[in-house]
């Protein structure tokens, strides 16, 4: 069975970390809503959803996919680029224990779960504004022993190398070339965004379905045109805080 952990949205959200976007406001209870929708979604797809209580001082703790990196073998505790979100990594721990073997990215590596995109035996890490080549040298000692290969791609004009590309399929993925270069995925077919929806790239496989936002019609129409059906799910109000679908479930098999 698939699980997802995630977590509440913080009332103090509105003091969210920002690199790429302006402040603008939010709206909690919308914000609220739309992620219970989505975590419903995520239960109607057959996800055991273990959803953590709301952490009030920590604004950007519904974004639990930057706390952990999930594998079959072990989970890795990050170490948040940003100093204010390394809090939130303590509860992940416990909920996470149950389930695998804990490593933990020590200091002065940096990384967010979001520059982490993991494909089959593949882990590729995002050198950007919130990773660094510390961690990614930490993971590769981690990982060697299970067969996995790490691979760093640098990241520009967006926070997290999610942001850029993620996993639609078999061999797929869909990219913003003009965020990350492609060739850092040697033999994965692509499908691009259409240029208009610059976040349009970041959707969220589970298990045999693809989650995107209605925001982006042009590039679900590309994603319909190579065969695959999107469940749309609208999480506008956390994009205010630069947070996206895959940003807010840690969802692993159980």
């Amino acid at each position: 069975m698939l699980i997802a952990i995630t977590r509440a949205v913080s009332r103090s959200i509105v003091n969210c970390e920002l690199t790429h976007l302006e402040r603008l406001p939010i709206d909690l209870e919308r914000a609220r809503l739309q992620h219970l929708a989505y975590e419903e979604t995520l239960r109607d797809l057959g996800v055991k959803v273990h959803c953590l209580p709301e952490e009030p001082h920590l604004p950007d703790s519904v974004f639990v996919e930057d706390t952990a990196i999930v594998l079959d073998e072990c989970a890795l505790l990050t170490r948040p680029g940003a100093d204010s979100r390394q809090p939130e990594v303590e509860s992940i721990a416990r909920a996470l224990a149950p389930y695998r073997k804990l490593f933990n990215i020590l200091a002065p590596g940096r990384l967010d779960g979001g520059d982490v995109l993991t494909v089959g035996k593949r882990i590729f890490v995002g050198l950007s504004s919130r990773s660094n080549q510390v961690a990614i040298d930490q993971i590769q000692v981690f990982l060697k022993p299970f067969g996995y290969t790490v691979k760093s791609a640098r990241v520009t004009g967006c926070l997290h190398l999610k942001s850029a590309v993620t996993q639609v399929a078999e061999g797929t993925l869909l990219v913003n070339p003009v965020w990350v270069d492609k060739t850092n995925f040697p033999g994965m077919r692509f499908i691009e965004i259409d240029p208009s929806e610059q976040y349009g790239a970041n959707a969220l496989m589970v298990g045999g379905r693809v989650l995107t936002q209605p925001a982006y019609s042009k590039t679900r129409a590309r994603l319909e045109a190579a065969g695959i059906d999107p469940l749309l799910v609208d999480q506008s109000e956390l994009g205010k805080a630069e947070g996206a679908l895959t940003c807010c479930a840690l969802i692993f098999e159980g």
